[in-house]
């Protein structure tokens, strides 16, 4: 068949936060940018994002980078990269500026400055009083963001393909990377898009789990079309769970509710996080607290009929705080719940959240794989957002960092791209046998006859996931997911569609999906198993401590052979001082 084609300086898979600050660096500066994103862009999955943006903008307690940068560090459990956090953390006030010029409409203190809340993990001078470092939009801040710049994309002549899926990456003999294959949801016509530089901005992979805050498009698209380039996946066994999603919903709870002055219960009414944070108490770390509140349920202290919750108590912030601060919240809980958080305390358990590993890059955004001296960077080829792991967030993000990464490194690859374009100034030849193997996984799904079902093998796959590889693993039960995963992988070729049409098939894209999620759930246990130390999110019982003589590393997980590589966390940062590892107490 003839194969439609369309020429771009620059791909953007994934208008999210990250794809977006990326796309309008480009189109002001006159790129040609192609922005492709399977939902209408203003329904990716940063709209979702509630407490706010980290930066020291120091408008309601003293506050600097470096205190920030520290903060960040011991939050990824000394996992992180120190380069790259000291580069994130001194460029925060800058964008947040920024994104207040773009339109984003801050909640304000009364002397007008942009209000700026509590949020886990943060602290002044280096690990003493509370600080508040996140910028917020009452509890919308993701919502905020993500439309004012999609509007600057519009402003600035950003091309979208709304309602189009990826289906993989395109590449030529020597390694370059030359766009992708995507297709139409609506129609089901495949097009080709070349481009000199691709940027990979899908997100994360949260529908690994059944109990989950994410979208139902948070399948990690980009991370599958990487593995299958050849490309590793960093850090996957580092997946961070919530502690306070709703109680077997998992719709999110924003942490600014305890920043708030919000707190958690067990069934005695006692506040535990006490005994487990004395210091931070409720805005300890995120692993912290999820820990905390999965310890008390499994020793007998969980609330409700089924003891499998505890309570976060908000009923004495009243109603004017709740309604001015959290009104999204308070919508939410009286949605899912029927109950009034103004007046009775709201069921809470920890719930899948945010995915800490991702596809290996640098701080300009340039995905690396690594060779026998270091790393090397992959050629066109960039990965911005929760879908690239720089690495900032380590082995625990810090909220509030979230929506800072996506914009400090979606503008960094912007920049490094104009660069890139500048060297590289005209597309380079097609490789057709690439293209072929991007069609043949679409036209694996007009296979006929019997077979499983899409939503079968997903809804196994995720209940597995979230059985062997949730807050408290062992190897026993790591060893048992792992084989689970691959019998899930093996029944992946007796899966067949029952709809063959082409107009808005959207169970070839769900099958699509479901490949991508087996290969990254693979990617996640295996990594899991092999690493024998508790850090961050990553909590083995049977090796409780943080081992930072065999460990302090980054796994790397290839997809051929299913075999894992180690290369080194940088501790150097870019012009202070390293913080060298030490116990984290909160």
């Amino acid at each position: 068949m003839s194969l439609a084609r369309r020429k771009f300086d620059v791909l953007a898979i994934g208008a999210g936060g990250g794809g977006l600050r990326s796309a309008l660096q480009l189109s002001r500066e006159e790129a040609n940018v192609a922005v492709v994103s399977k939902v209408f862009p203003t329904r990716s999955h940063t709209v979702a994002a509630q407490g706010g943006i980290n930066a020291a903008l120091a408008n309601v307690l003293p506050d600097n980078w470096h205190w920030h940068m520290y903060d960040t560090v011991k939050g990824s459990d000394y996992l992180g990269d120190q380069d790259a956090i000291e580069y994130m953390c001194r460029a925060a006030s800058h964008l947040v500026y920024e994104l207040e010029h773009y339109g984003v409409p801050f909640s304000r203190l009364d002397n007008g400055k942009i209000y700026q809340r509590p949020f886990g993990g943060q602290s002044q001078n280096f690990g003493g009083d509370q600080a508040a470092r996140t910028c917020a939009a009452a509890d919308r801040t993701g919502h905020a963001m993500l439309h004012s710049l999609y509007q600057q994309n519009i402003r600035a002549k950003t091309h979208f393909f709304d309602e189009y899926f990826a289906v993989d990456l395109i590449k030529d003999q020597d390694g370059f990377i030359l766009g992708a294959l995507v297709v139409e949801i609506e129609s089901g016509e495949p097009l080709l898009i070349e481009a000199k530089t691709t940027l990979l901005a899908t997100g994360g992979a949260g529908q690994l789990f059944r109990t989950n805050t994410n979208a139902r498009i948070n399948t990690g698209d980009g991370l599958g079309m990487a593995l299958r380039a050849g490309i590793p996946l960093q850090d996957m066994e580092f997946f961070q769970f919530h502690p306070t999603g709703i109680a077997g919903k998992g719709m999110l709870i924003t942490e600014g509710a305890r920043g708030e002055g919000g707190y958690l219960l067990n069934k005695d009414g006692e506040r535990f996080m006490e005994r487990y944070a004395p210091h931070a108490k409720d805005l300890a770390s995120r692993d912290v607290v999820s820990r905390a509140i999965a310890t008390e349920v499994r020793e007998g202290r969980g609330c409700g009929p089924e003891g499998d919750y505890v309570l976060l108590k908000l009923d004495h912030l009243g109603q004017e705080v709740l309604n001015k601060r959290l009104p999204g919240i308070s919508d939410t809980i009286q949605t899912f719940l029927h109950i009034d958080p103004a007046k009775e305390p709201v069921p809470v358990f920890p719930t899948a959240h945010y995915t800490m590993g991702g596809i290996p890059t640098n701080r300009h955004g340039r995905v690396v794989v690594p060779v026998e001296q270091g790393e090397e960077e992959i050629p066109g080829l960039y990965a911005a957002g929760e879908c690239a792991c720089v690495s900032v967030h380590g082995a625990n993000r810090l909220g509030g960092n979230s929506l800072l990464d996506i914009v400090v490194f979606g503008r960094a690859a912007g920049n490094d791209i104009i660069d890139y374009l500048k060297k590289n100034r005209y597309h380079r030849q097609l490789d057709n046998s690439s293209v072929e193997q991007a069609m043949a996984r679409l036209t694996r799904w007009d296979q006929k006859g019997d077979g499983e079902r899409v939503a079968d093998l997903r809804y196994e796959l995720q209940a597995t996931m979230e059985k062997y590889c949730g807050v408290f693993r062992t190897k026993e039960v790591l060893q048992e997911g792992v084989e689970k995963v691959l019998q899930l992988e093996k029944r992946m070729a007796d899966v067949r569609l029952h709809d063959h049409s082409r107009v808005f098939n959207t169970a070839r894209i769900e099958a699509m999906e479901l490949e991508n999620l087996m290969d990254i759930a693979l990617a996640t246990v295996v990594s899991a198993l092999a690493r024998e130390e508790s850090r961050g999110a990553h909590s083995r019982i049977d090796f409780p401590q943080r081992d930072d003589v065999h460990w302090l590393k980054h796994s790397l997980f290839f997809k051929e052979g299913r075999r894992l590589e180690y290369k080194p966390v940088t501790l150097k940062p870019l012009s202070v001082e390293s913080f060298p590892p030490k116990e984290r107490v909160y």
